[in-house]
């Protein structure tokens, strides 16, 4: 079904459809002053799923469509972890591997009910480092935030910051990445309100666009409640 075509006819305003993780990230960007002038610029949010938004000039970078980074292929230490993954593609991809429902499908008990000692978060942690590292080389973000239920473990970003430099290996000669990674991999600034916020800054960007191709500019719609 065209959703797109069908909601802008019926409500007769400009209307912007993407991911909730591309929203996310936009939303990061948009109402963050630190992420403003930060491009490009990666979202990560780990949950349910896993998928990945990045922002390039300033918009979300599409392509062919929008991007899947949460299904890249990692190393999987068979002898480590014989779990084969759920994708139902790739069966053992980041997401089949590292995502909430991966993990309680893994363990029989859902994250938050997974302790440090369990074993659980070393492995959570090596394969969220292994994509993140990735993501440093294809992208060269200034900055990487990791969201999502599964992202609130206590430790999780300091954890990733670790194996994340560690995996450099010196590679990446910056002091960003060197010395202050702490600074670089973070949790949403905006917690748990990054989409909602996103999906409205990716609509009044979109209707600023619209009013300026006017001859009469029409009103902005308030919104009163969130």
């Amino acid at each position: 079904m065209d959703l797109y075509s069908e909601i802008q006819r019926r409500l007769n305003v400009p209307v912007a459809l993407d991911t909730d993780v591309n929203a996310a990230a936009y939303g990061e960007c948009y109402w963050s002053p630190e992420n403003r002038s930060l491009d490009p610029f990666v979202y990560v949010t780990v949950g349910t799923g896993i998928g990945v938004g990045v922002i390039v000039n300033g918009v979300p970078l599409h392509g062919l469509m929008h991007g899947e980074a949460g299904h890249f292929r990692i190393p999987h230490d068979w002898q480590r972890d014989p779990f084969p993954g759920i994708c139902p593609y790739h069966a053992d991809c980041l997401e089949g591997l590292a995502s909430g429902s991966a993990m309680a499908k893994r363990w029989g008990k859902q994250p938050e009910e997974l302790s440090d000692s369990f074993g659980a978060w070393d492995l959570e942690t090596d394969y969220l480092a292994s994509a993140i590292a990735n993501l440093i080389y294809a992208y060269s973000p200034q900055k990487i935030i990791v969201g999502g239920g599964v992202s609130k473990h206590p430790g999780l970003h300091r954890a990733l910051q670790c194996k994340v430099k560690q995996l450099i290996n010196g590679y990446i000669e910056l002091p960003l990445l060197a010395d202050r990674i702490e600074e670089y991999i973070l949790p949403p600034a905006l917690g748990n309100r990054s989409g909602g916020l996103g999906a409205i800054a990716m609509a009044r960007h979109l209707e600023l666009n619209f009013t300026k191709k006017q001859t009469i500019r029409r009103p902005i719609r308030q919104v009163h409640h969130l």
